[in-house]
């Protein structure tokens, strides 16, 4: 059996990893519809169009100003939220390479990898 399978933290390690993408995946869902949502002008009135708004503004809130809003006759193409949605991406990226630096690993494994990085 392969000693990068067997190790203790393995399975830890990939629950984090499940747990990361996991939250990656719902806050991207609703940044995802709020930025449908705004494009196609929904009434913010509306109750789904209400909720969506009111729940994704925790993760869109900061980046609302970093860029300027288009709007085309009662549609807003928000590049924030696009770019919130790149950066919480990259965050959730950042937060599994941590994991798996923890992740056991044999000195032969620690040297091949070495090795295979100077090259």
């Amino acid at each position: 059996m392969d000693s990068s399978y067997s190790s203790s933290t393995t399975k830890p390690i990939y629950r984090g990893t499940q747990i990361v993408w996991y939250i990656l995946g719902i806050i991207e869902v609703l940044l995802a519809f709020r930025f449908v949502l705004k494009l196609l002008g929904a009434n913010p009135e509306a109750g789904f169009s209400n909720f969506i708004y009111t729940v994704s503004y925790i993760f869109a809130g900061g980046f609302l100003n970093v860029f300027r809003v288009t709007k085309v006759e009662g549609s807003v193409f928000e590049w924030t939220t696009l770019l919130a949605m790149l950066v919480y991406w990259l965050i959730a990226w950042g937060i599994v390479k941590i994991f798996f630096m923890s992740k056991t690993v044999s000195t032969p494994e620690a040297a091949a990898k070495l090795d295979k990085e100077e090259k």
